[in-house]
């Protein structure tokens, strides 16, 4: 064989296999379109439910032409692992927490930083208005189209051994956190050890005492059943961290302007619907983890934004402390 068609050879079996790689996360079945979705959250979650809800209208709206697969509670690996398999093309579709995002996503730091939204509302203006849309575009230079955000309530900590009522009782304890820049600057301004755990291993984690507490949502709390293990719930607020449907963008860009259509459309339709099932799920988990026993209390929030100000003054004049800046203004 000649060298310049062993060349042309080679370079056909590279072309193929990288054909065959990005599509393992999209497979086309007859006439079918087929979507991998993968995701670290159990099956009774609000944010599954409105995926599955989405699939859904992706069926309905296509005539069964394009198909989601939802593939739930970390069957394809972590948040991590689910967005760097997004980047290559390996995987469709994942839903994960703004804080796994910002180490591929700068941008999405802000979300880190504490008490950044005076309330609910007030987070669902911005991230619905400009500046939600600049950071959910964010993503696309590496691979990462952002479709929609679902809420994820306030994360507040929990605790396995002692009530927390200021920062000064955090001290000496560790902390789990998500492998997030943002949450373990929060936890060491605050006076806790932050320490990184995969949300898969938390429960066990807990359970033999690795951390001494964590913080989320009151759905994921109760969910997740560390109310079994942790007895306080300190619902400081200090955070709220949207979550963050994305679809590969080797996929998106492979997929036809009509189906690209259907599937915006059902996220954003399905946002509505999660948003309602939050509210409620919310309410029932508070309710749920006081009747197995656990002491919820609602601290003075106060010293926590005093103790988390030079986080906020580390970001001054520099792109996040700009977008900090423009959604403090949001009325």
């Amino acid at each position: 064989m000649s060298r310049l068609r062993r060349k042309l050879y080679f370079l056909l079996l590279s072309c193929l296999g990288l054909t065959i790689f990005i599509f393992s996360g999209c497979e086309r079945k007859r006439d079918t379109v087929v979507l991998k979705l993968a995701h670290v959250l159990d099956t009774e979650h609000p944010v599954h439910k409105a995926m599955v809800f989405m699939a859904e209208r992706v069926r309905e709206k296509s005539a069964g032409r394009m198909r989601i697969d939802i593939y739930p509670s970390e069957q394809l690996g972590s948040e991590r692992e689910a967005i760097e398999q997004l980047q290559v093309g390996a995987l469709s579709m994942t839903k994960a927490s703004s804080s796994a995002i910002e180490g591929f996503v700068p941008k999405m730091r802000v979300f880190g930083l504490p008490y950044l939204f005076r309330d609910s509302e007030h987070c669902w203006k911005v991230l619905a208005g400009p500046a939600g849309r600049e950071i959910l575009a964010a993503g696309e230079p590496v691979g990462l189209k952002g479709l929609c955000f679902y809420d994820a309530g306030a994360r507040s900590f929990y605790t396995r051994n002692k009530n927390i009522e200021t920062p000064a009782d955090l001290k000496g304890l560790k902390i789990r956190v998500q492998k997030s820049e943002m949450a373990i600057k929060m936890i060491v301004a605050m006076g806790g050890s932050a320490t990184p755990i995969d949300w898969g291993e938390l429960y066990t984690s807990l359970q033999q005492g690795v951390v001494d507490g964590a913080e989320n949502n009151p759905p994921s709390f109760y969910s997740s059943m560390h109310y079994e293990v942790c007895k306080y719930y300190i619902l400081d607020e200090h955070t709220r961290c949207p979550d963050v449907l994305m679809i590969s963008t080797f996929v998106w860009e492979k997929l036809s302007p009509e189906f690209q259509q259907i599937l915006q459309e059902s996220a954003e339709e399905s946002v509505t619907y999660e948003r309602k099932l939050w509210d409620q799920k919310e309410k029932e988990s508070l309710g749920a983890v006081e009747k197995a026993g656990v002491i919820v209390t609602r601290p003075d929030k106060t010293p926590f934004r005093e103790a988390t100000k030079s986080l906020w003054e580390e970001f001054e004049g520099t792109e996040i402390g700009g977008i900090a800046r423009r959604i403090v203004e949001v009325e």
